[in-house]
Order: C-alpha cells, then sequence, then structure tokens
C-alpha cells in the first residue's frame, strides 16, 4: 500500500536545543592568558589556546609545566613548534612542525590535539590540504568575517572578529539575534598580551558580562563545535522524517517542526507527533 509522505521542516540544533553558540580563541601562549582563562572561568565562558611547544626559553610565555592546570576546561590546540611563516617553508618542514607541536602538546595535555591556527596567519592550499592526514581538524585564519554563520571550510575557519574590531557592538547584535531557523555563531580571537599593551582588559571583561549567562547560548572551545557538528552530520534520517538514527556517542538536539528533540548517542527514535 502506497503511504502518504508529509515534508517536514528539520533543523539541527546546538546542544540543549539552543540556535546560537560561542567560541574564543587566543594564540602564543603568553602569561597574560592566565588572567583571560580566569575571567573566561569566572563567566562561563570557553576557549581555545593555540600553543607553540618549543618557544620555552621565552619568560613572557606560560612555562609547560602550567599548560595542563591553567586551561582545564578550555582546549589546547596547536601553533606549530616554532611559529614559522609556513607559506615559504618546504611543505615537508611544515608538517613536522605541525606534528611535533601535536605530539608535545599531547604529551602534556594528556589527550588529543586536533585543533590549530595558522601562524602568522601564512598558509598555502598543499598545507591546507595536508592538514587532515596530520591528525588536524580544524585550523583558524587570520581576519574578520564580521558575521555569525558556520564555516563552509574549517581549515579556513575566520573569526567574526578579533577583540579589538567593533567587540562590543558585536556582542550586542549577537546577543539579540532571534531568529531560530538559523545557527549562528561568534567568534572571537586575539592574542591576550594584546589586553596589556594597550591597556584594555575593561573590553574583555565587559564582553563576558555582556554574554554571559544566556540560556540561547551555547559555550564551547572551537574543537567542541567541529565535533558537534561532525555529530549532527552523521544523523541518518528516513525519507518520510519520521525515524532518525544517530551513530555516534554522543546526543545531538533536533528542532522538528519546532519541537526540540534530543537523539540520544546510538539510538533510533521515532518523530511523530
Amino acid at each position: 500500500m502506497e503511504e502518504n509522505m508529509n515534508s517536514r521542516n528539520i533543523y539541527i540544533c546546538f546542544p540543549g536545543g539552543r540556535h546560537k553558540a560561542l567560541t574564543l580563541s587566543y594564540d602564543d601562549g603568553r602569561r597574560e592568558d592566565q588572567r583571560l582563562v580566569a575571567l573566561l572561568n569566572q563567566y562561563g565562558l570557553k576557549g581555545t589556546f593555540h600553543l607553540n611547544s618549543g618557544l620555552t626559553n621565552d619568560e613572557r610565555r606560560i612555562p609547560q609545566s602550567d599548560w595542563k592546570d591553567l586551561y582545564q576546561g578550555h582546549e589546547v590546540a596547536c601553533h606549530t613548534v616554532l611559529h614559522p611563516t609556513m607559506a615559504r617553508m618546504p611543505v615537508a618542514q611544515a608538517a613536522v612542525q605541525v606534528l611535533e607541536d601535536r605530539n608535545r602538546l599531547e604529551e602534556i595535555v594528556g589527550y588529543p590535539v586536533r585543533g590549530m591556527s595558522y601562524p602568522n596567519g601564512s598558509y598555502t592550499e598543499e598545507i591546507r590540504r595536508l592538514l587532515p592526514s596530520l591528525g588536524i581538524e580544524y585550523c583558524r585564519i587570520v581576519g574578520d568575517s564580521h558575521g555569525y554563520s558556520m564555516p563552509e571550510d574549517y581549515f579556513t575557519w575566520k573569526s567574526t572578529c578579533h577583540h579589538n574590531h567593533q567587540l562590543m557592538e558585536h556582542a550586542r547584535e549577537f546577543t539579540g539575534l532571534f531568529r531560530t531557523q538559523y545557527l549562528f555563531l561568534m567568534y572571537v580571537w586575539g592574542h591576550s598580551y594584546e589586553f596589556e599593551s594597550e591597556n584594555n582588559w575593561e573590553l574583555i571583561e565587559e564582553f563576558c558580562r555582556t554574554v554571559s549567562g544566556r540560556t540561547d547560548i551555547w559555550y564551547a572551545t572551537n574543537i567542541q563545535i567541529v565535533d558537534y557538528m561532525n555529530a549532527a552530520k552523521a544523523l541518518k534520517f528516513t525519507v518520510s522524517g519520521n525515524q532518525v538514527w544517530n551513530p555516534g556517542a554522543e546526543p545531538v538536539w533536533i528542532e522538528v517542526d519546532r519541537n526540540i528533540v534530543k537523539v540520544p548517542g546510538g539510538e533510533c527514535i521515532l518523530l511523530v507527533e
């Protein structure tokens, strides 16, 4: 017997059914990270910190012995061993810079390091294509999109803004976004030492106060966003839209005809009223 199939509006949501996410990304592991991490912890925000494992003789940088404790609850990511301008390097040496940095960081923090930002914002398409084979799952570039869209390519991931580029204007605009048929992501990047050199620590604290504690925002590290969106992409739906299977281990949230549904890991569930 032929059954009627009715089209349904099925949308991917962030965890908890949210439609907005916020992440921050800071490079170089300078001592000012200590104050920045304290602020993020105070306000419940999450950051990704891109570190150079070979620059150990610089007193301006946080000692490696402090990395694991300082960045607990956040993400440590690759920034190459020595912070080279990668576009000028032989590709094989660029690969060594990434793999060696990953290996050293993993020995310190105790988990797989899978994220990266290009040092000096420098890369080539050949290097970009190489990164997945080196265990890297995303890489941030420099520059500002001044928007809140999800990236089309996680290996050329552009932030919404540097913290010195209209940060509070973006914060107010982002918190005011309400159209739940879209996924919105605000991504802030920079270097923590810039708050000291430019004497504007009050800027990042005002930002934290403005965006924190909101029920419609998911506060996540860079890799948490990548992992979650990969899990969401892996969901398997029937043609009629009445069932969904989550082959992964972690839950994924979807919106089905304006109803928020949690799809537990490893389960196939009915999506019927």
